[in-house]
């Protein structure tokens, strides 16, 4: 058995949980923060057994597609305000940072 940790963006969460339930995979999802954004992150953990790993991975990769996004840069106090204004860049989001970690024993219940 093993144990799939998903931190994936927020936006993609809703998508995934309906595919892992369609698939029959179970999972318990739990809000985070972080990253270069601060943005809200959703980290998902899936008990599976190690010939479905593949299976949720698949998954993963398929409903949490990695994108470009323009957000503002933060104005700093350490400039003069002429020249603190906000600017948009574009920034890589999305996708999934998942890990794997073996389960030496699985209790329900």
């Amino acid at each position: 058995m093993k144990l799939v940790v998903a931190i994936i963006q927020d936006k993609d969460s809703a998508i995934l949980s309906d595919e892992l339930v369609e698939a029959n995979v179970r999972a318990t999802k739990l809000p985070s923060t972080g990253g270069f954004l601060r943005a809200g992150n959703t980290t998902f953990m899936i008990g599976v057994e190690d010939e479905r790993v593949d299976e949720v991975l698949q998954i993963i990769k398929t409903n949490c597609e990695a994108r470009e996004q323009f957000v503002a840069t933060p104005v700093s106090m350490d400039v003069p305000l002429d020249n603190a204004i906000a600017y948009p860049m574009e920034v890589h989001v999305g996708g999934a940072t998942v890990f794997v970690l073996p389960v030496d024993s699985f209790h329900r219940f």
